[in-house]
């Protein structure tokens, strides 16, 4: 595990140093307004965590190319919240169970595990109801959650824009 850089004073590494932290300045350096940006990182979060196993790397591709955001950056965004897909499949799946008064799942994790090896396309098709189910709990919160992302965010990019641009203002002068 990467430790952060210690400076000779002492001080650790500044967010500004940090590699996610530089390539969303390098963009914005090219033009990216903090709009699109803040819509990127929005949206790969939301997709990056939908409760269906394999499906994020083609929905953030359709919505890169959808709304013109930088494909690149929703990947990446993407990939950083793939353990957070993990984490919240379950919390998904009861959601939806609580949704449509479904019982729970009727399986130990073990069992699952050992259904799975036995047979991949069947033990996906037993439990094609409960991620559907799971599906639409994360379409309910999954736009809260991106609006309230993109309305943090771009305020926080577009601040990022201005002291960039005063700074490299005061490296000219």
């Amino acid at each position: 595990m990467q430790q952060a850089k210690i400076l000779p004073m002492g001080y650790p590494m500044k967010l500004r140093d940090h590699k996610l932290v530089r390539l969303i300045l390098e963009l914005l350096s090219q033009g990216i307004t903090p709009h699109k940006i803040a819509l990127t990182v929005a949206l790969g979060v939301v997709l990056g965590v939908t409760p269906v196993l394999g499906s994020t790397t083609l929905l953030c591709a359709a919505a890169a190319l959808a709304f013109g955001i930088n494909l690149p950056l929703i990947q990446v965004v993407n990939y950083l919240v793939y353990p957070l897909q993990l984490l919240l499949l379950i919390p998904f799946i009861q959601a939806g169970q609580w949704l449509f008064r479904q019982p729970p799942l009727p399986f130990s994790l073990a069992q699952l595990t050992a259904l799975f090896r036995v047979s991949f396309w069947h033990t996906l098709g037993m439990l094609w109801e409960y991620t559907l189910h799971g599906l639409v709990a994360w379409s309910i919160l999954g736009g809260t959650a991106a609006l309230m992302i993109y309305l943090i965010s771009r305020p926080i990019l577009g601040y990022m824009i201005a002291r960039k641009a005063a700074a490299e203002k005061l490296r000219i002068n």
